[in-house]
């Protein structure tokens, strides 16, 4: 799941600051579980600015809608009615959906969270981060443990030298991931598939070569 926060009011109310009508845009996918953007979220954001606005002496109409989700074209060509006549598009989505939008629409669009990371919740109204996009997955290697985005230095083959006491030594808050992975394959008996050198990370899978693509010939419709 994609893990976004909101950025500041004030943030906000700057990027749209000319505008006289704006259409908030929310998304009821991933943003709408971490809390971020989803209807409630996209209204109270609404209403927030329409005050700040009308104190300064400057009202503000809002339109607000609640996409399905912003990173599919399907969903975003059913507000070609929503924001025919604003002056810009508020986009309460992770990046990917404030791109869509500004791929089809010729607004104002602009992002109201920071995409933070991919994760999932810990408990209500906590996330942590899982997963580093890496485009190699050796979860099948760790135990399910993820050493790239555990492991404060990504490191392949066991723990580093300031491991302590099964903590990391970026915080004694963090624990070590090296150590997580070893107690969980002693638990499942496969430790000796530890013993594999692992060789250094392909990261030209991650990011390098420009934006990834991922294809499902037999699905796809031209």
């Amino acid at each position: 799941m994609i893990i976004a926060q909101q950025k500041p009011v004030q943030d906000i109310a700057a990027m749209i600051a000319d505008c006289q009508k704006v259409a908030f845009i929310g998304c009821a996918g991933c943003v709408a579980v971490c809390l971020a953007g989803g209807e409630k979220e996209t209204e109270i954001l609404a209403s927030a600015l329409r005050i700040m606005r009308r104190l300064q002496g400057n009202p503000l109409q809002t339109v607000t809608y609640l996409a399905t989700r912003q990173c599919d074209p399907e969903y975003v060509a059913a507000l070609d009615e929503v924001v025919k006549d604003v002056d810009a598009i508020v986009s309460l989505a992770c990046g990917v959906g404030v791109q869509y939008l500004a791929e089809r629409f010729d607004k104002w669009v602009v992002p109201a969270l920071d995409t933070k990371f991919i994760g999932g919740s810990v408990v209500h109204g906590r996330w942590e981060e899982k997963c580093g996009l890496c485009g190699d997955c050796v979860l099948h290697k760790t135990g399910g443990i993820c050493p790239i985005i555990r492991c404060s230095k990504s490191i392949l083959n066991g723990p580093c030298g300031g491991s302590q006491y099964g903590k990391c030594e970026v915080s004694k808050d963090v624990d070590c991931a090296w150590q997580l992975i070893y107690d969980r394959m002693k638990k499942l008996g496969k430790l000796d598939k530890l013993l594999a050198i692992e060789p250094f990370k392909d990261w030209s899978k991650s990011r390098d070569g420009g934006p990834r693509r991922a294809t499902r010939e037999d699905v796809i419709i031209e």
